[in-house]
């Protein structure tokens, strides 16, 4: 029998620009107009101001590793355990959930503060990940 697949998340009119971006190998972020404040996860606003004068930029795709949990339970389609769920701190400020890739899923391997860059896994045609690795260099 075949391995279910991992859950796929509902792409909006709001969150279109980073999911086009992550196909195209961008990770986008939003930055209000009015105050500067970039954000994560997209909406139409500013979670800091509420202004809806809003641009997307692409990030610098660099991060550090701000927390995590090592899953071991055989409970979620389309992983397999063991494997990292992460709190990534973007260089632009905002944090995001991912996973990290390219590196043991170990609590000696993933060193809090340790310097990570975004890659890109697809999933399928339609839907392409950031997720996160160890930086290199």
């Amino acid at each position: 029998m075949a391995e279910p697949a991992r859950a796929r998340p509902k792409i909006t009119p709001e969150t279109q620009h980073y999911w086009d971006g992550a196909k195209q190998g961008e990770l986008r972020l939003q930055r209000c107009d009015s105050c500067a404040h970039a954000y994560f996860p997209p909406r139409p606003f500013c979670p800091k101001c509420g202004s809806r004068e809003v641009s997307v930029f692409k990030a610098s795709g660099n991060g550090t590793l701000y927390s995590y949990v090592i899953n071991h339970r055989p409970l979620a389609a389309g992983f397999t355990e063991p494997y990292a769920i992460a709190v990534v701190e973007l260089e632009e400020g905002p944090r995001m959930m991912s996973n990290i890739l390219e590196c043991p899923q170990t609590p000696e391997a993933l060193e809090l503060d340790m310097k990570l860059e975004v890659t890109f896994q697809k999933i399928h045609d339609a839907l392409t990940l950031p997720q996160f690795r160890p930086a290199k260099g």
